[in-house]
């Protein structure tokens, strides 16, 4: 398989749609963060991203309020709008020994790191393996239909995840976020693509 450079929305549209199905753990209490990130760190490749409530206003800025980590089976999610940004936590994003896979992440730790101080390390973004290959698309939903063949919905991204209480959709919205991406790494894995 050769990677394509670029796919169009209407491709994207075109192609079936898939969601996380595995198990999602919500960790909403810092005693439950420990337990959380001493698993998550038992793997050496884990898929990760965030989620902000969105601003619809210019000048309007919102904290990031949800951290989600995939590892095989299995996609934690944490509420950092009300745990907070624990010391824990920031353990695990500077934990050069768990490579934490997304996508355009500059801006996940840029919007992380107004939340508390940490020096980032073991951040790979997908679109580095795949750049020297010529591909231009760098979205989460066009490069999952491209290394996997499947769309994502995207219907949950401009909703509020300051919610006192998530809802089953976004739940399942945010988990299949990080789970592409540890899948789209196994997927350039075995083509070779990962180096």
């Amino acid at each position: 398989m050769t990677l394509r450079e670029r796919i169009t929305s209407e491709e994207v549209n075109a192609l079936p749609l898939k969601a996380y199905t595995g198990k999602i753990v919500l960790i909403d209490r810092e005693e439950a963060i420990e337990e959380a990130i001493s698993e998550i760190e038992k793997y050496e490749v884990v898929g990760f991203d965030t989620e902000s409530k969105p601003s619809f206003q210019k000048g309007e800025f919102h904290h990031v309020s949800l951290l989600q980590f995939a590892i095989p089976g299995k996609v934690f999610l944490f509420r950092i709008n009300i745990t907070g940004l624990t010391k824990r936590i920031c353990s695990l994003l500077e934990n050069p020994g768990v490579i934490k896979l997304g996508v355009a992440l500059h801006d996940d730790i840029i919007d992380l790191k107004k939340l508390g101080k940490f020096s980032p390390k073991g951040f790979k973004d997908i679109h580095s393996f795949i750049k020297k290959h010529g591909v231009v698309n760098s979205g989460l939903r066009k490069l999952t239909a491209m290394i996997l063949g499947f769309r994502i919905s995207k219907s949950q991204q401009t909703s509020n995840w300051e919610n006192p209480v998530l809802s089953h959709s976004q739940k399942v919205y945010a988990a299949t976020d990080a789970w592409v991406c540890l899948k789209m790494y196994k997927k350039l894995s075995e083509l070779g693509i990962t180096d």
